[in-house]
């Protein structure tokens, strides 16, 4: 009809679709019926977690445009990244547990007969547009088309780095399930996911996918996609548990005291795949570093080292003023101090955890030096209560 308003018109039709949808109706009544919601949004595990960044905005600028910074955030060469193929991964693990890093925190785990894919970012850049924001430091190490069938996605929040546009958007093509946190699902339906296929979990809550259980337990990080960052949408970690086989996968998360409650509920893990990367003295209660990354994977195993640790969330993406190897570099030192086993794939290197893990420092052939603030004979006398301030600067090597 001539002069009607087009329901395209109006603030949904500027708003980029990569906002996707915020919750609304009954999802949003369910929000409000969260025990985690109060006074209009989440409230992390701990307090109140800083979410913008402390200090000075000079000096946050003056840290992210210095020469020498800038040239550590880049590899000097091609990120040597494992040409996966369909061979790699189509055959079962003869272990009945293995895992693929594609890269930040995207990682197919085959576990126990089922296929599950963490947090898949298959795009160029993380990002609401794609002429813009933070592009990817190596090529994905296969096509998705060619990942094959994958029994769930789980999303741990709603962050473009976590949660992309165009991935979900092909994954919408198949039959997956998707595991998300509450109020996540908004963004997944605006996108072509239909709501059957969805199982949108608070803390706490578990669902069945064949034989496993996935359960979305707490993390404290925070959440938004869109211009008003109204943090109705939850983050999470998130416990899987097969027959024989458990994993946990941290997502986004600050260093908390709630990682022994998880390992005490549904430890320990055969494999853990702890964020320990992006993280600043400008922010540090939303990301971990390597040490508090140890940290959280000892609480997850009761305390002793056990299982597999998997570094995630670095190496692909430049999202803070470290090095870009940083993370793996420092892992090694706390890691080896602390007696703990951690496996350093390239991107798109399958490895089970109960077999020979790959173990090489592979980006220091692309990296320049890096300081190493940790001195060995410290890390095994206290790695599970110093702080960063506890441990002495042992300089360049």
């Amino acid at each position: 009809m001539a002069g009607s308003r087009s329901q395209s018109s109006g603030p949904r039709a500027l708003r980029p679709v990569s906002f996707g949808a915020d919750p609304s109706g009954e999802r949003m009544a369910r929000i409000r019926r969260s025990p985690h919601f109060k006074d209009g949004v989440f409230r992390n595990p701990g307090g109140a977690a800083r979410i913008r960044p402390t200090g000075a905005t000079r000096d946050l600028a003056k840290t992210y445009f210095d020469k020498d910074s800038r040239s550590r955030r880049a590899p000097k060469g091609a990120v040597p990244v494992h040409p996966t193929t369909l061979a790699d991964i189509s055959r079962p693990p003869a272990t009945g547990l293995r895992l693929t890093w594609m890269g930040h925190s995207s990682v197919l785990a085959e576990i126990d007969g089922h296929r599950v894919l963490f947090d898949p970012v298959w795009g160029e850049r993380c990002s609401p547009f794609p002429f813009a924001g933070p592009r990817r430091l190596h090529p994905v190490p296969l096509p998705l088309a060619a990942l094959g069938p994958v029994d769930v996605v789980v999303i741990s929040h709603d962050h473009y780095d976590h949660l992309d546009l165009p991935t979900v958007k092909a994954l919408a093509g198949t039959d997956t399930l998707f595991a998300v946190p509450l109020g996540v699902g908004a963004r997944l339906e605006r996108w072509g996911v239909s709501s059957g296929r969805l199982r949108e979990l608070d803390w706490h809550e578990a669902t069945e996918v064949g034989g496993l259980t996935l359960t979305a337990t707490p993390a404290r990080h925070f959440c938004g996609r869109g211009l008003r960052n109204t943090q109705h949408t939850l983050w999470a970690s998130w416990a899987v548990a097969g027959g024989e086989h458990r994993i946990y996968h941290s997502g986004d998360t600050g260093y908390f005291e709630g990682f022994k409650d998880i390992g005490a509920d549904h430890g320990p893990f055969d494999a853990t795949m702890i964020q320990v990367g992006a993280y600043s003295d400008f922010w540090p209660d939303i990301h971990m570093t390597p040490e508090e990354g140890v940290r959280a994977h000892l609480d997850l195993q009761g305390g002793s080292p056990g299982g597999v640790l998997l570094p995630i969330h670095w190496g692909t993406f430049n999202l803070a003023p470290h090095a870009w190897a940083e993370p793996g570099e420092w892992m090694k030192d706390v890691a080896e101090g602390a007696g703990q086993a951690v496996a350093f794939p390239r991107p798109g290197e399958p490895f089970e955890p109960a077999g020979r893990l790959p173990v090489e420092a592979w980006w220091r052939a692309v990296s320049g030096p890096i300081a190493h603030p940790w001195r060995r004979p410290r890390i095994a006398e206290g790695v599970a209560g110093a702080s960063r301030g506890d441990l002495d600067l042992a300089g360049e090597r």
